[in-house]
């Protein structure tokens, strides 16, 4: 007799209870991929950087004049002292580098910022030296649909001047100014990844893509981390150097205001104190940028512009397949962006 107030449940066969599991397991939906952060996209295509050293004369600190290393090295951010601090045995040179990402729906723009105490020289005749120097170089990385997208496009900046370089087999070409070479890239023994490789001069510091700049003689080559070490001598292979976000708290970015540090629109604030140019031709104040400073006087993008409205330099730079959106979803200089276009048309040029 049939209990017509109870379910009558079947008991369990083997074949049964596998399929079951079966079709449960694949009607769990498959998690999403996450968005990759902007820190992790920094540190995968932060380059390899070969960082020329001279050790002689005075100026040259046995070589560590020419070591990468934080704007607060000595402790505080006073870009007023630090020509005369890169001489204190207490200081730190421990390698870091300065990086931004800016996002639209079809690229993201990596700018990375090399910082050193001095632009020095070690012979009287013609050039000229000054406290603080900051020189870089611009990423544009496709968004193809993939974890990291594709290196597009370079720009670099070697004092007053802008050079672009685009990776073997890229799809974009010459714009409006000619492509100065071949972007390389190498494997790093901290990862698993192909960097863009980058070298900067000794003494002056400007920066292009290798080997276009590279070591002469002693030298270090600098890989990109989340750590930073210090080279052990100017010679050194083998150094790791500390990602840092320009847009942290307190960072970069937040200190822009800070006279101590700046003395006007994204130039540090640097003068004549501790022996700068001594026995060379002179000392300049006020003559390195951050990155919302940079200049290439003879092109068409306004001053910073490389790092706030990097699209607009990429479509002047370069003829794109396609084009490019130059609509930002993550900008945070846009939120100064009328006061910085002002700033840049009032501010006295800044030579380094």
């Amino acid at each position: 007799m049939i209990d017509r107030g109870r379910t009558v449940r079947r008991p369990w066969t083997a074949a049964a209870l596998v399929v079951t599991l079966a079709a449960a397991v694949l009607t769990v939906p498959t998690p999403a991929r996450a968005a990759v952060s902007r820190a992790d996209l920094a540190l995968r295509w932060a380059p390899i950087h070969h960082q020329d050293v001279d050790v002689t004369g005075s100026h040259a600190l046995a070589g560590r004049s020419d070591y990468i290393t934080s704007v607060d090295f000595d402790g505080d951010l006073n870009g007023r002292n630090n020509w005369d601090r890169a001489a204190a045995p207490d200081v730190s040179f421990a390698a870091h580098a300065y990086y931004s990402v800016l996002e639209t729906a079809t690229h993201w723009y990596l700018t990375y910022f090399f910082f050193h105490p001095r632009d020095w020289t070690d012979h009287p005749f013609f050039e000229t030296e000054h406290e603080n120097d900051g020189e870089g170089v611009l990423f544009v990385v496709e968004r193809d649909g993939s974890t990291y997208g594709t290196l597009r496009a370079a720009v670099t900046v070697a004092h007053s001047d802008f050079y672009s370089y685009t990776p073997a087999g890229s799809t974009w070409t010459s714009g409006r100014e000619s492509i100065d070479g071949t972007l390389n890239f190498q494997t790093s023994p901290h990862d698993p990844h192909r960097h863009p490789v980058t070298g900067q001069e000794a003494k002056g510091h400007g920066l292009k893509a290798h080997p276009q700049y590279g070591i002469v003689g002693d030298g270090i080559v600098y890989y990109p981390s989340t750590v930073a070490e210090t080279p052990e001598h100017a010679d050194d292979r083998d150094v790791r150097y500390r990602l840092v976000d320009i847009f942290a708290p307190g960072g970069l970015w937040a200190q822009r205001a800070n006279p101590n540090l700046f003395a006007h629109l994204g130039a540090f604030a640097g003068d004549t104190s501790g022996g700068c140019g001594t026995g060379t031709w002179a000392c300049s104040v006020n003559s390195a940028n951050a990155p919302w400073g940079w200049d290439d006087g003879d092109d068409l993008p306004a001053r910073g512009e490389i790092a706030t409205d990097p699209a607009k330099l990429s479509t002047e730079y370069f003829a794109i397949p396609g084009g490019l959106s130059r609509t930002y979803t993550h900008n945070p200089y846009a939120s100064e962006a009328a006061a910085l276009a002002e700033a840049a048309r009032t501010a006295p040029p800044v030579v380094d």
